[in-house]
C-alpha cells in the first residue's frame, strides 16, 4: 500500500474551465435557497429561526437534511425532527456547507450522461467523504465534518465533462481503465485542466470555503497545497483508498493495489494501522448515508 513514489504533479487550471462552465450554468447554478442562505449566513442580525425558514420552503431539501442529521453520520441522541434543531446542533457553518452539498448532489444528479453509472458514481463519492471525515477525526483536525463535504463533491467536475466532452471523455476512461490518477493526468493532457480543476471552480462558483476548495482543486496534487495543505493530503489518502475497495472504486471494481507515497501517512500524523479503523468507521456508517443523500 505505501511506496516511496511521489504523486503525480498535473498542470494549472486554466481559464477555459471558466468557458466550460458557462456553457452548463443552467445546469449547475446553485439552487436559490443556497443563495439565500449564503446571504443569510453572511448577516450579523441572522438567527436560527431564518435559516430553518429558508430550508424549510423545500421539502425535498428539508426531508435530506433531517435524514442525514438523524443517520449515525452524526450520531445524535435523540430524534431531530426539525430544521431548527438541526441548525442548532449542526452549527450554521456546518449546516450551510451540508445543505449545498445536498442541494449539490441533487443539481448534478440531473446532468445526463452515458459514460458511467450515476449510482458508482455517488457511491465512491460518499465513501470518499466518510472515509476523508473519519481520517480527519483521528488526525485531529478541526471539524472534521468538512472534509466529507469536501469528499462528496471532489470529483464533481468529472459529470460537466462528461456532458459537455463525452466523445473525449470516453477516450480518457479507456486509456485510464480504472486507475484514477492515470485519468486526472491524460485529462490534463487532452484539455489542459482536470475534473478536480473543474470541481474547484464549481465550488467557487457556489460559495463553499476556500479551505475545501483547495483540498478539492489539489486532491491529485495535494504536495501543491498551501493553507488547506492537511485537508488536501487527508482527501488525497482517502481517494486512493477508497479506489482500493470493493465497494468504492470510482468505476465500479477495485483496481490492483494502488501505490501510496510512504511520507503521507508522516504528511497527515496517522500511523498505518488507524486506516484499518478509519475504513470500519466509514464502512459502517456508508448505507445510511448514502440512503439519506442520495
Amino acid at each position: 500500500m505505501i511506496t516511496q513514489n511521489s504523486p503525480a504533479v498535473g498542470q494549472p487550471i486554466e481559464s477555459a474551465v471558466v468557458a466550460l462552465l458557462d456553457d452548463v450554468e443552467g445546469l449547475v447554478s446553485p439552487p436559490d435557497v443556497c443563495m439565500k442562505l449564503f446571504e443569510l449566513i453572511n448577516s450579523a442580525t441572522t438567527g436560527t429561526r431564518d435559516i430553518a425558514e429558508v430550508i424549510s420552503v423545500d421539502p425535498n431539501l428539508t426531508a435530506r437534511l433531517l435524514r442525514v442529521a438523524n443517520s449515525a453520520f452524526y450520531g445524535f441522541s435523540g430524534r431531530i425532527d426539525t430544521v431548527s434543531r438541526a441548525v442548532t446542533l449542526i452549527g450554521t457553518a456546518e449546516l450551510y456547507q451540508l445543505v449545498l452539498s445536498i442541494s449539490a448532489v441533487k443539481t448534478f444528479s440531473n446532468i445526463p450522461n452515458d459514460l458511467v453509472s450515476m449510482e458508482t458514481f455517488w457511491r465512491h463519492s460518499v465513501y470518499t467523504g466518510l472515509l476523508a471525515r473519519s481520517l480527519a477525526g483521528r488526525a485531529h483536525v478541526l471539524h472534521p465534518e468538512r472534509l466529507f463535504i469536501a469528499g462528496l463533491m471532489h470529483d464533481i467536475g468529472s459529470l460537466v465533462l462528461y456532458h459537455q466532452r463525452p466523445e473525449a471523455m470516453r477516450d480518457v476512461l479507456l486509456i485510464a481503465d480504472g486507475d484514477e490518477e492515470v485519468l486526472f493526468q491524460a485529462e490534463s493532457e487532452r484539455f489542459g485542466f482536470s475534473h478536480a480543476g473543474v470541481a474547484g471552480q464549481l465550488m467557487q462558483q457556489w460559495h463553499f470555503p476556500d479551505e475545501l476548495r483547495e483540498a478539492v482543486t489539489l486532491h491529485h496534487q495535494p504536495e501543491q497545497a498551501g493553507t488547506a495543505r492537511l485537508e488536501t493530503h487527508i482527501l488525497y489518502l482517502a481517494n486512493h483508498l477508497v479506489n482500493e475497495s470493493e465497494q468504492g472504486n470510482f468505476m465500479g471494481s477495485p483496481k490492483a493495489e494502488i501505490q501510496l507515497p510512504v511520507s503521507l501517512l508522516a504528511e497527515v500524523g496517522l500511523e498505518e494501522n488507524e486506516l484499518f479503523f478509519s475504513f470500519e468507521e466509514a464502512a459502517e456508517q456508508f448505507p445510511a448515508t448514502l440512503q439519506a443523500l442520495i
